[in-house]
């Protein structure tokens, strides 16, 4: 692989009390590329995500060993939490827009970060919806709740909502499992366009979505990483076993 490394671990091991979650993931993540995680239901995809952005120091109990690297600095010994939620984003499974306008959902973390001029508040707002695709649909109706936005423009408001403070690499917990074939096209299409400027690690159950929207692939099972290689190998030839297995449906 081409090490324009952007995130890469070492031995990492998470433990949810007794239980390992995750064991010995090794995984050097590219720069600028799109790397898909799947694997069945509870095997450690999202759970490994949200090491990446530290999300499971919100989770009592949780115990994590072994290394996590961004642009070669530690994150759980070289990072100030705050910054390292403003480099690495995250976009949940369901939408979840705060309950205000589609303008202060936008401008909230920017404002979080000591930004208050509103000139410069409102050019952010208005770069960040239109690299979501979202600002022709919703620039007459900035100032209306974000609630009233369809599913699939909630989700890209909130992938516009992390764009706003500028980060590096976004991660994407099943962003389109809440929505429908048209919606989920539209995300589709965006991530391919966001990656010129981001990091994008997606976990995805829909495995024509990962083969689609990807260029590398990470098969996950039982907290492990099975396999992992640029997408197309995946997918055509994978080298092992239970790879093939999972890709052509026999279980999962």
């Amino acid at each position: 692989m081409d090490k324009n490394l952007k995130i890469f671990t070492k031995n990492l091991d998470l433990f949810y009390g007794t239980n390992q979650a995750l064991k010995k993931i090794n995984i050097q993540i590219e720069e600028n590329k799109v790397t898909a995680l799947i694997g069945p239901s509870g095997c450690g995809k999202s759970t490994f995500l949200k090491t990446l952005n530290r999300m499971n120091d919100l989770i009592h109990n949780v115990k994590i060993t072994g290394e996590v690297y961004l642009d070669n600095l530690n994150v759980y010994e070289q990072f100030d939490i705050v910054d390292l939620r403003k480099r690495v984003g995250m976009v949940f499974q369901k939408p979840n827009p705060f309950p205000m306008s589609i303008y202060d959902n936008i401008a909230y973390g920017p404002k979080i970060h000591g930004i208050k001029s509103k000139p410069k508040l409102d050019d952010i707002v208005e770069k960040s919806l239109k690299n979501a695709a979202l600002w022709d649909e919703v620039k007459d109706r900035l100032k209306q709740s974000a609630l009233g936005l369809s599913g699939g423009q909630q989700q890209r408001l909130c992938i516009a909502r992390v764009l706003a403070v500028e980060p590096e690499v976004v991660l994407m917990d099943e962003p389109t499992s809440a929505l429908d074939p048209i919606s989920t096209l539209k995300i589709e299409d965006l991530i391919d366009e966001l990656k010129e400027k981001y990091t994008i690690v997606i976990v995805t159950h829909n495995m024509q979505q990962a083969g689609r929207i990807s260029d590398n692939t990470a098969f996950f099972l039982t907290g492990e990483i099975v396999e992992y290689n640029e997408t197309e190998k995946i997918f055509n030839i994978p080298s092992d076993k239970r790879t093939e297995d999972y890709i052509t449906g026999r279980f999962g």
